[in-house]
């Protein structure tokens, strides 16, 4: 099994930031401050919509 090659985005200024890596057929998702920690995975569909829905603003951190 290949290594798993996580991504910042370059909009990430401080340490408050996800990463995304793909393995095989799922997107991964992941806490940078936490990167033992858990994480997310969804299939190519799910991914889609997800980054529709924060791409339309629908999903904005509530202190916002």
């Amino acid at each position: 099994m290949a290594e798993i090659v996580w991504r910042r985005s370059t909009q990430c200024g401080t340490s408050a930031c996800v990463e995304v890596a793909r393995q095989d057929e799922k997107f991964l998702v992941r806490d940078s401050a936490d990167p033992d920690g858990g994480r997310l995975a969804f299939d190519a569909g799910a991914w889609a919509a997800f980054v529709a829905e924060i791409r339309g603003g629908g999903l904005r951190p509530e202190s916002e």
